[in-house]
C-alpha cells in the first residue's frame, strides 16, 4: 500500500440496496414493513439497533441477546472488582425495559441463536421457552469476542477467572469481598486454595500483561492481595512503546506487584482448586488466578452460514460492514475493520469501535448508507497513579512491513509550566515515515491526571488526516499554566522527530 493509502470502496459496497425505496416497493406488492434483525445486544448490537429505529421509526427492530445484560459497559468490570464501582448495574447504559418500552425495540434476552441461513434470510434462536425462527430483511452479527484461555493444563480449576462478562465480574467481585466487610458474600468452600474469603489475603496471580491483566492487577493489590502479574513477553503493553512499557512495569514495582517479564505460563496446578502457578524457571503458589491473555472473535455462527472470515480471523466486511452474504452485516468486537494507516484489515476489539461500527450499520439499513470510518487502533490505561495512551503503528517491523521506512523519537516534557504548582513529567514516544513525514503512531505516559491520554488526541487527529510531522508541530494547542507548558509535549516530540527527518 502507498503511503498515503485511503479508505477503498470496492464494487461489493455498490450492491448496496437503496432501503426507502425498497421499502415503497414491498409497500406497493402489500408486503409488511422491513425486519432489521439483530444477534447480540451489547455496544455494536444495540447502537444498531437504535440508530436504525430512530432514523426509521416503521423499521421492524428484532435483537436476540444470549444472556440477561445489554448495553453494558464491560471496560468499567475491573473496577466494580476493585470496589470504585458499587453496582453491576452501574455499568448499563440502557436497561432492556428502556430498550422495549421507550425505543420500541423488541429485545428479545435469553434466546442464543444456533443458525443462520442466508439463503432463506432466516435466524434460529433458543430460550427456555424453546426455539424460534425469525426472518429478516437485514441482519447483523455482533456477537462480540471471548475471553481466550492459554493453552496449558488447569485452567477448567477451581479459582481460575476470565473476566470477558457481567457474571464474570460478579464472581470476581465476590472473591475479594473480604476487602468491604460483607458477610453477606461469603466465599464457598473451594478446598485447599482458600476456603473462606476472610482466610483469602493472596499470593494470587494474573495471566497476562495487556490491558486486563494491569486493570486487575491494580484493582487485587488495591484489596491487599499480592499480586504476581506474569508476561510471556519482555515487557508488558507491547503494543505500546517501550519507554511507556517500562514507565508503566516500574509504576507496578512500586506498588509491591511482582512483576515476571519474559515468564511464559506452563501449567496450572491443583488437585481440585488451583494451588500452583508454573512458568519459566519458577513455581508460585497462589490462591487464585485471572486470566488476561487476550480474546477472540466470536465468529462461530458466521462461518457456520459460509460467511468469509478476513485474515486476522474476524468476520471479513466491506467498509459499509457488509459480510460476503447479501444484506448481512457485522460490527464490533466479532469483526474486522480498516486501519486508518495501512488501509488494510484489522482487528481492534475496543469499545468506540463497535459503538461507531454499529451506529453505521443501523442508519445504513434505516436509508443512509455510511462507514463508521476507519481506525487507528487508539486505546489508553489507567495503572495506579500512571496513565498512558497509544495510536497507530509504532512498531518499526509492521511499518515497514505496510511500505514505510519509520523514524522514531522519545522525548520528556513538562506537564505544566515550570513555575505552576505540582507541574509533572509527559512521556512522548512518535514514529513518522520518513520519505514523505506522515505521522504513524504515537505512545504517551505520565502520572495520572498529568494529561497522557488526552494529549493523544492530536496525534490521533493527524494519523486520520494522514498529517506529516510538520504539520503536527504547528498545531494550535492550548496554553495555559494549570494545563501545560506554550510548547505542549506533543508539540515537543513533533519538533524533535522533525529534525531527525531533515
Amino acid at each position: 500500500m502507498g503511503q498515503y493509502s485511503t479508505l477503498l470502496v470496492t464494487p461489493k459496497a455498490a450492491r448496496f440496496r437503496d432501503w426507502s425505496l425498497l421499502k415503497r416497493l414491498r409497500e406497493k406488492q402489500g408486503a409488511m414493513s422491513d425486519t432489521f434483525v439483530v444477534v447480540g445486544g451489547d455496544a455494536a448490537g444495540m447502537a444498531a439497533a437504535s440508530k436504525a429505529k430512530r432514523d426509521d421509526p416503521d423499521l421492524e427492530v428484532v435483537v436476540f441477546e444470549k444472556g440477561e445484560w445489554v448495553s453494558y459497559g464491560a471496560c468499567g468490570l475491573p473496577y466494580y472488582v476493585k470496589g470504585e464501582i458499587q453496582s453491576l448495574e452501574d455499568l448499563v447504559s440502557v436497561t432492556p425495559e428502556q430498550f422495549r418500552e421507550e425505543r420500541d425495540i423488541d429485545l428479545r434476552t435469553g434466546h442464543e441463536v444456533v443458525a443462520i441461513d442466508p439463503d432463506e434470510r432466516t435466524v434460529t434462536a433458543e430460550s427456555e421457552d424453546g426455539t424460534v425462527t425469525q426472518s429478516y430483511d437485514a441482519l447483523l452479527l455482533a456477537t462480540g469476542a471471548a475471553a481466550t484461555e492459554p493453552p496449558v493444563e488447569g485452567t477448567d480449576l477451581e479459582g481460575v477467572y476470565t473476566l470477558g462478562s457481567m457474571s464474570d465480574g460478579e464472581e470476581l467481585r465476590e472473591y475479594v469481598a473480604r476487602a468491604r466487610e460483607d458477610e453477606t458474600l461469603q466465599q464457598p468452600d473451594r478446598g485447599p486454595a482458600c476456603r473462606y474469603l476472610e482466610d483469602c489475603t493472596g499470593p494470587v496471580a494474573v495471566v497476562g500483561g495487556g490491558y486486563v491483566g494491569i486493570e486487575m492487577a491494580e484493582a487485587l493489590a488495591a484489596n491487599g492481595f499480592e499480586v504476581n502479574l506474569f508476561q510471556r513477553g519482555e515487557r508488558l503493553l507491547p503494543t505500546f512503546s517501550e519507554a511507556t512499557s517500562e514507565a508503566v512495569a516500574d509504576h507496578l514495582r512500586e506498588q509491591d506487584v511482582r512483576v515476571h517479564l519474559g515468564s511464559e505460563v506452563e501449567e496450572l496446578e491443583g488437585e481440585d482448586a488451583i494451588e500452583t502457578v508454573v512458568a519459566a524457571d519458577e513455581r508460585i503458589d497462589v490462591e487464585m488466578a485471572l486470566l488476561g491473555t487476550g480474546v477472540r472473535p466470536r465468529t462461530e455462527l458466521a462461518e457456520d452460514a459460509g460467511i468469509e472470515l478476513g485474515p486476522t480471523g474476524a468476520i471479513a466486511t466491506d467498509p459499509y460492514r457488509e459480510t460476503s452474504a447479501a444484506d448481512v452485516y457485522a460490527a464490533g468486537d466479532c469483526a474486522e475493520a480498516t486501519h486508518a494507516v495501512t488501509g488494510e484489515p484489522t482487528y481492534v476489539p475496543l469499545a468506540l469501535t463497535a459503538n461507531r461500527h454499529g451506529r453505521a450499520v443501523g442508519q445504513t439499513v434505516a436509508g443512509q448508507p455510511a462507514t463508521g470510518g476507519a481506525v487507528a487502533g487508539t486505546a489508553a490505561i489507567k495503572a495506579f497513579d500512571v496513565e498512558a495512551a497509544r495510536t497507530g503503528i509504532l512498531d518499526h517491523e509492521t511499518a515497514r512491513a505496510a511500505g514505510f521506512d519509520p523514524v522514531t523519537e522519545t522525548i520528556d516534557a513538562n506537564s505544566r509550566a515550570g513555575y505552576y504548582p505540582e507541574d509533572g513529567t509527559v512521556t512522548v514516544t512518535l514514529t513518522a515515515d520518513r520519505d514523505t513525514g506522515r505521522v504513524l503512531g504515537a505512545s504517551l505516559v505520565s502520572e495520572y491526571g498529568e494529561g497522557a491520554v488526552h494529549r493523544s488526541h492530536a496525534v490521533v487527529a493527524a494519523i486520520h488526516e494522514a498529517a506529516a510531522v510538520e504539520d503536527l508541530e504547528n498545531y494550535d494547542l492550548a496554553y495555559a499554566p494549570p494545563f501545560n507548558t506554550t510548547w505542549d509535549p506533543v508539540l515537543v516530540a513533533a519538533k524533535v522527530l522533525s529534525g531527525s527527518l531533515r
